[in-house]
């Protein structure tokens, strides 16, 4: 029987990758698991507001659920509920005596208010962020703001793909300055956030909460807001955002912005805004190169304290193949893996990595080519990719190099002119003399047949 909790905890694992962090701290960390109904298949939720309850299930339901099904092995129903009182009704006695131990309580200082709310995902740092020749302008850039604040960049925009580091970035900053500069006032939103605030602060009439807002937004010396493309054709939201970037920016405060598209791309938005998003730095951020990927995926077993063997390697290599255009669902592949191997105690390989990811990567995308035989030869000969593809004639480059070439021939449909092309464009009676070689040995000598027998397991991934 599963243990209600600890699938609620690899549930929330997979959610922390999937959203930004902001969605994922202000509505599902404070969600408690309440039961898990195997035979119904039904798993219940409870959240402490109402608020959040409503915008969890329009939102976030579809992907709860997929999460959900993901750690559960089957499709289960999630039904989320408000949590219950401990007392429904109170007496008139304890009321008043409530109000009174409100009344009395001190007021809250708006510095140490502010500073609770700034929430920032400690593994978001710069020592966590790993630099390619895909991001290095954007890591620099921001770096270069949380040394010196104001001083550098400002504002400092940051634009990428989903999935691609930019909340990593705005919350590194967000930490370096709290280290290192710990008098100042920082904020960190996303323009969701900052929307719904004003939408509740527009709904007072007696308009003490706009003045909250507008206390809150205004008295900063660090404004951080992520994803702003979500005001895109909201007026209102656009009108006050306005008025604070300019309050901020005439104080001399960084401000500092991430978006999914450049400035002049946000199509609907006021052009006052975009004219100020590129009044300083504009840093974008691309998909990351297959080494970058490589390097992101030993980041998070590092992270995970997972022991880099050689399954692993190959694990992570077929995930930086596979996954190309986003880093959040690279990590949350892996984070995937880790959390099926130790739901169901199974080493992680790459046959178990496959099984895993079927339903997130195609059948199709395990296609052997013969940039995938290429490489796991490589890899079991420990040679470069490069040597074999060159013209050297070692024994130590020859021999490794003609078995790659008839397991090409062997394994895919590929035809000989384009294997001798994909061996640094050698010619076809070459590639038919490394094979009809490496058929005559299979025969002749047991270790080299044990080897492609061996190499043929890898490839298909057994």
């Amino acid at each position: 029987m599963k243990n209600v909790n600890e699938v609620w905890k690899e549930i929330l694992r997979l959610l922390e990758i999937a959203l930004t962090g902001t969605s994922y701290r202000t509505w599902f960390l404070p969600i408690s698991p309440v039961k898990l109904d195997e035979k119904l298949k039904i798993l219940y939720l409870e959240t402490p507001e109402e608020f959040a309850m409503q915008v969890i299930t329009t939102r976030y339901m579809e992907n709860l659920q997929r999460q959900a099904e993901t750690v559960l092995g089957e499709p289960y129903r999630v039904i989320l509920q408000l949590e219950a009182d401990e007392e429904e009704e109170e007496s008139e006695e304890t009321v008043k005596t409530q109000e009174k131990k409100t009344d009395t309580k001190p007021k809250e200082n708006p510095q140490q208010m502010l500073r609770d709310e700034v929430y920032f995902n400690p593994r978001y740092s710069f020592e966590n962020f790993v630099v390619g020749n895909n991001n290095n302008y954007a890591y620099a850039a921001s770096k270069a703001v949380a040394k010196t604040p104001s001083q550098a960049y400002n504002p400092l925009f940051i634009y990428g793909g989903s999935g691609l580091g930019k909340t990593h970035l705005m919350h590194a900053i967000g930490h370096y300055i709290l280290e290192n500069h710990p008098n100042m006032k920082v904020l960190y939103v996303s323009s969701e956030m900052f929307t719904n605030e004003l939408v509740k602060s527009l709904e007072d009439k007696n308009k003490t909460r706009m003045r909250a807002f507008k206390q809150k937004y205004r008295n900063v010396d660090v404004f951080l807001i992520d994803d702003i493309q979500f005001i895109e054709g909201k007026e209102a939201t656009q009108e006050e955002f306005f008025h604070t970037f300019n309050t901020l920016y005439d104080l001399n405060k960084q401000i500092i912005i991430s978006s999914d598209r450049a400035p002049n791309k946000l199509t609907k938005l006021d052009d006052r805004l975009t004219s100020r998003f590129q009044w300083n730095m504009i840093a974008d951020i691309q998909p990351p190169d297959y080494e970058t990927r490589v390097a992101i995926l030993r980041r998070k077993a590092e992270l995970e304290n997972l022991e880099l063997d050689k399954d692993l390697e190959d694990v992570i290599d077929l995930i930086a193949e596979k996954i190309k255009f986003n880093v959040r669902e690279l990590e949350g592949a892996l984070t995937r893996i880790i959390s099926f191997s130790a739901l169901f105690k199974e080493k992680i390989t790459v046959k178990f990595a496959r099984n895993t990811l079927k339903d997130i990567v195609s059948a199709s995308d395990f296609t052997i080519s013969c940039e995938s035989i290429k490489k796991i030869v490589c890899k079991n000969f420990n040679i470069k990719l490069a040597d074999i593809e060159s013209a050297k004639r070692t024994r130590n480059l020859a021999f490794p190099r003609q078995i790659a070439m008839y397991l090409c021939r062997e394994m895919t449909q590929t035809s000989l002119p384009k294997i001798g092309e994909a061996f640094g464009g050698r010619d076809h009676t070459t590639v038919m003399h490394a094979c009809d070689k490496i058929s005559a040995e299979i025969k002749a000598n047991g270790s080299t047949a044990e080897i492609v027998d061996r190499l043929q397991d890898e490839i298909n991934g057994n």
